[in-house]
């Protein structure tokens, strides 16, 4: 049988930069999820206040094994 993967999409911010905001979202879905594979940054985009970036943001696909019983 051919492997199949399932895709979510999460939202993640980091104060620090875009590459933190990817691996906050990583961390978080390895949580509840197993096997997680890759992680397909859609978007970037940041917050701003006063002039200056206060958070990096990203929108992003996580693909992880399904597992079957």
């Amino acid at each position: 049988m051919a492997k199949v993967v399932k895709v979510i999409e999460l939202m993640s911010q980091s104060p620090t930069s875009w590459e933190d905001a990817a691996q906050g979202a990583v961390e978080e879905a390895s949580k509840t999820l197993r096997n997680v594979r890759s992680i397909y940054v859609k978007e970037f985009t940041a917050e701003v206040d006063n002039g200056k970036v206060t958070n990096y943001r990203i929108n992003a696909k996580v693909t992880f094994d399904l597992e079957r019983t």
